[in-house]
């Protein structure tokens, strides 16, 4: 399953919406220096989905506010 993100990082609330669009927001209290945001937004999919970290990857975005994931079930 693909999934478009939006990523805001350094949020004092962490927490995942979805939008109108179909759009994941996931706020998380991370920076995205060394892809630390990354990996929380990974962290955050897994438990929200209830699956394992390492079936999740990142498809384009990995520097960048808009994201797209790939959730392998």
């Amino acid at each position: 399953m693909r999934i478009s993100v939006i990523a805001h990082s350094g949020s004092k609330k962490p927490r995942i919406e979805k939008d109108a669009h179909d759009t994941f927001h996931v706020y998380v209290s991370q920076s995205p220096v060394q892809g630390k945001a990354n990996q929380a937004i990974i962290k955050a999919f897994a438990q929200h989905f209830l699956i394992k970290p390492n079936q999740i990857s990142i498809l384009s975005g990995a520097n960048s506010k808009h994201k797209t994931f790939h959730l392998h079930k």
